[in-house]
């Protein structure tokens, strides 16, 4: 099973950002602008991706069961995530090389985050620096990927302290990347012009390196990434530094629990969009375990799969403090810079709105309580039935 090579709908969205009514209007805005490798580079899963479509299979599978004659006159998205207020319960996702859809890339995609006063997760594979990066965003999150190298890695948390970053999330569902097949198949590599912008520049070489029948940035990251990640070097990053640590990658409520004990702050429940092991959970669907699991020790994060606020809505409900997006702010920067980043935020947090004040939800922290009822189920699921939070 395969994705489609542009989002689902009855007509064709508007191509200028300031018209755009939802995010599949900005998906097909990117479609019309992209080359057919980098589009397949974004929208691409492993395998038959079968688990990008599960991602959003679960969000409509999911139904909300609004509550009534509440005041609902005004209604605020604003959460806290880590600590740090923040405008709505969203944040931008990590994504690597974002030059290859923009010339600003993460420097227009971190500034419209700033705008909208979200937190932005810059990626260790960013296309520019963390430095450029955090110059313009003051609510920046740094992602890494374990590398064989641990003194790079080192260097890389101090980088991140020094710079004022919120927090340091570690991806830990990729200690090889999975088989893409469109990149496989479309001999992908980096364009001459993009590279890593937190490495030297040799660092990407291999990634640059096109070659038939195979996928360069996945040669290169078999060459960076370190396999053989345990839990004991999440310990040993625990004691590294003092930054709030995001375990990204978490899909099973056991691991959850043992990444609270060594001290992690926050879990992202991820399957990395549909990137990595083919087959995988629905983020969506491994939610409430592991939110249950975590009884509220920790925030519990989550991404994979959001197309709108009332998904928003729906990870609120099953026990999510926030949530991550992805390939829509990507769709946005490629269709029209960070005015595009801008419209994707601003369409996000409106749609929440709205759909906080249909349900009967005057506030982020009223959502967590509503029930939701499952396509297949005939009771809704409680709050006390999915754990505390």
């Amino acid at each position: 099973m395969t994705t489609s090579t542009a989002p689902a709908a009855s007509a064709v969205g508007p191509a200028r950002s300031d018209a755009w009514l939802n995010l599949d209007d900005a998906g097909r805005a990117a479609a019309d602008v992209l080359p057919q490798d980098v589009w397949d580079f974004l929208s691409g899963g492993s395998g038959a991706e079968m688990t990008v479509a599960a991602n959003r299979v679960a969000f409509d599978d999911v139904f909300i069961v609004p509550r009534v004659l509440t005041d609902v006159s005004s209604c605020g998205t604003s959460a806290t995530l880590l600590g740090s207020r923040v405008t709505m319960p969203v944040g931008v996702a990590p994504m690597a090389y974002q030059q290859l859809f923009h010339p600003d890339g993460e420097l227009a995609t971190a500034r419209a985050a700033e705008v909208a006063g979200v937190p932005y997760e810059a990626s260790i594979l960013s296309s520019y620096s963390l430095e450029e990066i955090t110059a313009v965003c003051t609510q920046t999150w740094f992602q890494v990927y374990w590398l064989r190298d641990r003194i790079l890695m080192g260097d890389l948390i101090d980088r991140a302290e020094n710079l004022g970053c919120k927090a340091l999330a570690l991806t830990v569902d990729a200690p090889r990347m999975g088989r893409r097949l469109r990149d496989i198949r479309n001999g992908f590599a980096l364009p001459s012009h993009v590279a890593a912008g937190n490495f030297p520049r040799p660092w990407t070489d291999t990634a640059r390196r096109g070659t038939a029948g195979s996928s360069s940035s996945m040669m290169h990251t078999g060459e960076a990434f370190d396999p053989a990640l345990t839990w004991k070097d999440v310990a040993w990053l625990r004691g590294q530094t003092h930054l709030p640590i995001v375990l990204k990658g978490v899909l099973h409520p056991d691991d959850a629990v043992q990444a609270i004990e060594i001290g992690v702050d926050a879990i992202t429940v991820s399957n990395h969009g549909g990137r990595q092991l083919d087959g995988a959970i629905g983020s969506l669907t491994a939610l409430p375990a592991v939110a249950a699991a975590v009884e509220g020790r920790a925030q519990v994060l989550m991404d994979s799969g959001i197309r709108s606020g009332a998904d928003v809505l729906k990870a609120l409900a099953l026990g999510a403090s926030g949530v991550f997006i992805g390939r829509p702010v990507l769709w946005g920067l490629a269709a029209d810079g960070q005015r595009g980043v801008d419209r994707v935020l601003q369409v996000m947090q409106t749609e929440l709105e709205d759909a906080l004040a249909l349900s009967g939800c005057v506030d982020v922290r009223r959502a967590r309580h509503l029930d939701v009822l499952p396509r297949s189920s005939s009771a809704p699921v409680s709050p006390v039935q999915r754990g505390s939070r």
